[in-house]
Formats: C-alpha cells, sequence, structure tokens
C-alpha cells in the first residue's frame, strides 16, 4: 500500500513529499520554493491533494 508523508520546510517554504510502498521508501520529492500564501494554503493539503499536485504539476524536483 503507498503512503505519503509530507513535510514543511518553513524557512525555505518548500515541501519534501516522500513516497513509501509497505513502509518502505522510494520516492522523494521537493516542490520549488512557494509564495507565503501558497505555503499557507497548501500546508491544509490532504494526502490527495498531494498525489494530484504530483501528476498533474511541474512545480517539483525528484530527489530520489
Amino acid at each position: 500500500m503507498e503512503t505519503l508523508k509530507v513535510t514543511p520546510n518553513y524557512r525555505k517554504k518548500t515541501f519534501t513529499i516522500r513516497k513509501y510502498d509497505n513502509g518502505k521508501l522510494y520516492s522523494k520529492y521537493r516542490t520549488t520554493p512557494r509564495s507565503r500564501e501558497e505555503f499557507e494554503s497548501e500546508e491544509m493539503n490532504t494526502e490527495n491533494d498531494w498525489r494530484y499536485f504530483l501528476r498533474s504539476s511541474n512545480d517539483y524536483s525528484v530527489i530520489k
């Protein structure tokens, strides 16, 4: 079962998104820096919101 863990970086205004399969990390992404308004809004995103973000946006880079 795939799960996501999202960690905010308040200083850089970015998010690190980690994908796990059965508890094992297999992908890691980092968003581009957000505006303060975007960052505050995206802090409320659900796991499904982040899944949609990864599918529909190019505003991130692959870390792993």
